[in-house]
């Protein structure tokens, strides 16, 4: 049976720390170095550089509006608030389509790490079986769900900083210079959905506000720790991976060309230590503790999302439904759960991310615009927390978002059209069953 007595509230700000880290960090684990193949080290460089400083901007404006108004619909409320029911809901569902689709490529890299150690276990059950245990873990309560993600973002960071200590000291300037743009400056904007997987994710801390002891203090802090940490360790590995033997070696299983990989920073570390030294099996087992910390950790940011749709009637009301047992939104995480396996079941993991990308694209875009509206507006609104360099770093977010996601459609325009039609198609659902709407 569930009602709503509301969500209970346990983070502090070191979970939300934790939680902010923990959405990110598979990014840095796989799928950043396929940015390596459209833009080389030049052309990568530039397109992560020029996405950090829309992290770095978004984020500390993201942090005023989720301690504005600390729901955890997070982008749906704020839009709802600043340009009407309607936005509202295209925000919602922008934001829920990059929460439920990032998961189950995550998933699948998970699977995949399973069947390199057990072999006869197929990666699909592995995947599924994941997705089970993990959406079980957030039904069980937050405080338990947070817990476990600081521990295990914890050690994900370490072994990041550890792969950085021993790739560092073997880094030699001609490999990152070396061929650095294959495809000129149009690999610059087609490395963009890449230099974005960076940090995809990490917007989710704000539908945990309602969560938090103290969301008008702590939202801030956890926001500020996690991008400063977030930005530090992409730094640190671009420059450590590619630096060992140049970006083909990190793109390619032969190191060359042909099939990519999913797998850069083993790929880098053999270079060093062969295949069959400890410090290699090491990274592949802890690695692993990256990939469950961004699919754990997403998986609780969806279930926010979509309890707020719920509880507005945005979506069917029963997952806007608290659990009376365990407080968390139980129904809106076992649907989201049934969703992702059916995407995982479909076994297009890349096409997967760029539409999850660009979901939260459109979050970006959206939030920004509502971020300068609510001040000109509701310039009395109480903001505990206000963005540095008003109105400088929400224009430049917003700015940077637009032309990534004008790039993204013009190089993945099928899957921009999928994207699309998918937001249409919901939208129009929505006024027809819910006229009132305005």
């Amino acid at each position: 049976m569930t009602e709503n007595k509301g969500l209970r509230k346990t983070l502090t700000p070191f979970m939300l720390w934790g939680l902010g880290v923990g959405y990110v960090i598979s990014g840095m684990y796989f799928g950043w170095n396929l940015g390596l193949e459209k833009g080389g080290t030049g052309g990568m460089a530039i397109a992560t550089a020029t996405i950090a400083i829309m992290y770095v901007t978004f984020t500390f404006s993201y942090a005023e509006l989720a301690c504005s108004i600390p729901k955890a619909g997070g982008v749906f409320d704020y839009a709802n608030r600043a340009m009407g029911k309607n936005m509202g809901f295209i925000a919602g569902i922008a934001q829920i389509i990059e929460f439920i689709l990032a998961p189950p490529a995550i998933a699948f890299a998970i699977g995949a790490y399973f069947n390199a150690f057990f072999p006869q276990v197929p990666i699909l059950t592995s995947a599924i079986v994941i997705y089970f245990i993990f959406t079980g873990l957030n039904i069980y309560g937050i405080k338990a769900a947070a817990s476990f993600e600081v521990i295990i973002t914890v050690l994900a960071v370490g072994e990041l900083l550890l792969f950085s200590g021993i790739a560092l000291p073997k880094l030699e300037m001609t490999n990152l210079t070396r061929n650095p743009f294959p495809n000129g400056w149009g690999g610059v904007f087609a490395a963009i959905p890449f230099a974005i997987w960076f940090f995809l994710g990490i917007e989710g801390l704000a539908n945990v506000a309602e969560e938090t002891k103290n969301p008008q203090r702590d939202i801030s802090k956890g926001f500020g720790w996690a991008i400063f940490t977030l930005v530090v360790l992409c730094i640190l590995i671009f420059i450590s991976a590619t630096g060992i033997a140049g970006w083909e070696a990190i793109v390619y299983k032969n190191g060359i060309s042909g099939e990519t990989s999913d797998s850069p920073l083993p790929l880098a570390l053999a270079k060093i230590t062969g295949n069959n030294h400890l410090m290699y099996h090491l990274l592949i087992t802890v690695g692993l503790f990256g990939l469950v910390a961004s699919f754990h950790g997403l998986i609780l940011a969806a279930g926010r999302s979509t309890y707020e749709m719920g509880c507005a009637k945005n979506l069917p009301s029963v997952l806007g439904k608290i659990s009376t047992r365990f407080q968390t939104p139980a129904n809106a995480l076992s649907g989201n759960m049934v969703i992702g396996i059916f995407v995982l079941l479909s076994g297009k993991t890349a096409e997967i991310i760029i539409i999850s990308v660009f979901g939260a694209l459109t979050l970006y875009i959206i939030s920004m615009l509502s971020i300068l509206l609510l001040r000109k507006y509701e310039p009395e609104l109480p903001r505990p927390f206000r963005v540095p360099f008003y109105p400088l770093f929400p224009i430049i977010s917003l700015i940077i978002a637009t032309v990534s996601i004008i790039a993204m459609l013009i190089f993945n325009f099928k899957l921009g059209l999928i994207y699309f039609s998918l937001l249409a198609i919901a939208f129009l659902l929505y006024r027809t069953f819910k006229p009132s709407a305005q």
